[in-house]
């Protein structure tokens, strides 16, 4: 019963940081407490889950937007392939906030430019509500799929794959050789197929 109530972690008196918290603990072998990784990130969530709401708040200036925000990034967090050592855990959650807003940010210009677009198609061609849902989708993936990339590869990929055009064609547009077109072409396909 004693080694049930061990486990049971008595108040801090210490400021937080990941390695030294008032959730449920375990010794190692060699007596050295540690959290696991579940408990590390539910107290992160909840010592900073209100603070990093406001700070989203602030740079949006919407709450739903905000809470939303925050809600991806603990969820980043969540799906790290290792569980955060932090010393400073308001600093690691800002880093990992403002890639999730400069992703939101990214995904809010994609779709000005897709309903942009709509809007300049006669009304019998534009694409029904769902069928716009289901393409801004795809173009949202797509957009994450070749992150990374030259913006000149993207673009020699968007022209192939989207409108069709042949290397020539491509290489005329961008100002580069047939060559180049092709191992432009080359990158964004490896990079599709390794991303399946």
């Amino acid at each position: 019963m004693n080694h049930l109530l061990w486990s049971i972690a008595e108040p801090c008196s210490r400021p937080y940081n990941a390695n030294n918290s008032c959730s449920l603990k375990h010794a190692n072998a060699d007596g050295v407490i540690t959290l696991p990784p579940s408990t590390t990130i539910e107290v992160l969530y909840n010592d900073h889950h209100h603070w990093l709401t406001g700070w989203l708040r602030c740079k949006l200036g919407c709450p739903q937007n905000a809470a939303d925000l925050a809600h991806d990034t603990f969820i980043r967090v969540l799906s790290a392939r290792e569980a955060p050592t932090l010393i400073e855990p308001r600093a690691f959650l800002t880093t990992v906030a403002k890639r999730v807003l400069f992703n939101y940010y990214r995904r809010q210009d994609l779709e000005r430019a897709y309903l942009d677009a709509l809007a300049q198609m006669p009304e019998h061609v534009a694409p029904s509500e769902e069928d716009r849902a289901i393409i801004l989708q795809t173009l949202v993936e797509l957009d994450q799929l070749l992150d990374g990339l030259p913006v000149q590869v993207k673009r020699a990929f968007l022209l192939a794959q989207l409108d069709g055009l042949t290397y020539a064609q491509i290489g005329a547009q961008l100002g580069i050789s047939i060559a180049t077109v092709k191992r432009h072409l080359h990158k964004a396909a490896l990079r599709c197929y390794f991303a399946l």
